[in-house]
């Protein structure tokens, strides 16, 4: 099976699983996906790598902070689920933010399309009839 055969959201799931271990323990963050040709491209995490608020001796970052599986698993059926709000177009980039507030996961959805002028003047470019044609 090639990735055109995968539908985006399967992609989805499947990056956000790629990311998973990554995922856990942090406590905000942004995924973004770059799509083109409804495919995923690029796809990774933005986050800082430390709890700026709260932190132990040393530095480390306190036991319990952070997602853990099963808050992984939520913001992947949630990111998943926010992709029926994705409409025709074919390229652009999804931006997931999320954040952890008392055990639960909160996931705003960001959609940008991007098209290329080029191709619509391609299309919209009448054509030229050749000499023979003409006479």
């Amino acid at each position: 099976m090639t990735l055109e055969m995968v539908p985006l959201a399967r992609q989805v799931d499947e990056a956000l699983r790629e990311m998973e271990e990554e995922l856990k323990g942090l406590s905000a963050g942004t995924i973004v996906f770059q799509i083109r040709n409804d495919d995923v491209g690029k796809f990774g995490i933005r986050h800082l790598p430390l709890d700026c608020e709260e932190k132990g001796t040393a530095g480390e970052k306190p036991a319990g902070k952070g997602m853990n599986a099963e808050q992984v698993a939520s913001l992947r059926r949630m990111a998943v689920e926010a992709l029926v709000h994705k409409r025709s177009w074919t390229h652009g980039e999804i931006t997931y933010d999320f954040v952890l507030r008392q055990g639960k996961v909160s996931l705003s959805v960001q959609f940008e399309s991007n098209y290329n002028m080029a191709n619509l003047m391609f299309r919209l470019k009448p054509k030229r009839r050749s000499n023979s044609q003409q006479a």
